[in-house]
């Protein structure tokens, strides 16, 4: 396995394993609105490596697991660790973005990381195909990736839990920019998958301007 996805993977096992021993810890570093404008910006960072249960840091986890080598495999491990922290950053802020006066809104989870490798790695290996437990059959990645992201959309409906439903979208929008800037010649060999992977991205403004979310 590649060095920097371990350094990842252990340092989302070890800061989530603290957060559920210790509720101080966790509530020092998650994310939170009222704390980030009162100057904490460290918890934008920080909120992205704790987990609400083992559940959760395992399904990011795997994912991440999944998708990672496609993405440093293709760009190199820099490239791969600025899609990972980039699309982190940018799923804080559009949760900021989303929910800057909702000072209560918190939130925690690498999924705005995760998804931002997911939507890397789907744009760069279009052919792919997942073999989920619960399905025996394969299926496109890029169903995957899609469908992750309409049921982030349910997520932040619903509004049942503290997982970063908005961030995932940050995190898609920063993957798929830094691929996109990266490799541009993805507008031209494969435009198609480009403009697919949009559409979740564009309902989410348009559910949120029509006063949806």
């Amino acid at each position: 396995m590649n060095a920097l996805l371990i350094v990842i993977i252990v340092l989302n096992i070890i800061v989530s394993f603290k957060g559920f021993e210790d509720t101080a810890f966790f509530r020092k570093y998650e994310f939170h609105i009222g704390s980030i404008r009162a100057g904490e910006q460290i918890r934008m960072v920080s909120s992205g490596f704790l987990h609400a249960d083992i559940s959760h840091l395992a399904f990011n986890m795997l994912t991440l697991y999944f998708f990672a080598p496609v993405v440093y495999g293709y760009l190199g491990d820099f490239s791969f660790g600025l899609i990972y922290v980039g699309s982190l950053v940018f799923g804080s802020l559009l949760t900021l973005f989303f929910h800057e006066n909702d000072y209560s809104y918190r939130a925690i989870g690498a999924s705005g990381a995760v998804t931002g490798v997911l939507y890397s790695a789907i744009l760069l290996q279009p052919d792919m195909n997942l073999f989920l437990f619960f399905i025996p059959i394969p299926i496109p990645a890029y169903i995957f990736g899609i469908g992750y992201l309409l049921y982030s959309i349910y997520g932040m409906k619903a509004k049942r839990d503290n997982i970063g439903h908005t961030a995932h979208f940050g995190g898609a929008i920063g993957g798929y920019l830094i691929t996109l800037v990266k490799e541009p010649h993805l507008f031209t060999d494969n435009l198609g998958m480009v403009i697919l992977l949009a559409i979740p991205i564009v309902l989410l403004f348009v559910l949120a301007k029509l006063g949806k979310l």
